[in-house]
């Protein structure tokens, strides 16, 4: 029986890509992550999108144009597994 080894908590930060009413805007996601191996890590938990907590109506510039559900890209991200090389170590 094959047992799981613990793995370590960072916190990373990465660009992701968001879909408003204007079209696809760049958005920064700083998030809670597992490392899965010296260079992958699983993602966790989203704590910031764009600096602020992710919430259902959220607005990249307060333009009704670029408003996305940043709850949504939030429940996206969980599970997704990211290059330490794309992304900035935090903590």
């Amino acid at each position: 029986m094959k047992t799981k080894k613990t793995e370590a908590e960072i916190t990373i930060e990465y660009a992701a890509s968001v879909f408003t009413p204007a079209g696809w805007r760049s958005v920064t996601i700083t998030a809670k992550a597992q490392l899965v191996s010296a260079k992958m890590a699983e993602v966790t938990q989203v704590t910031h999108i764009g600096g602020c907590d992710p919430v259902r109506n959220m607005s990249r510039t307060g333009a009704n144009r670029q408003k996305f559900n940043g709850a949504g890209v939030a429940l996206r991200e969980v599970g997704k597994r990211k290059r330490l090389s794309t992304c900035q170590v935090i903590a």
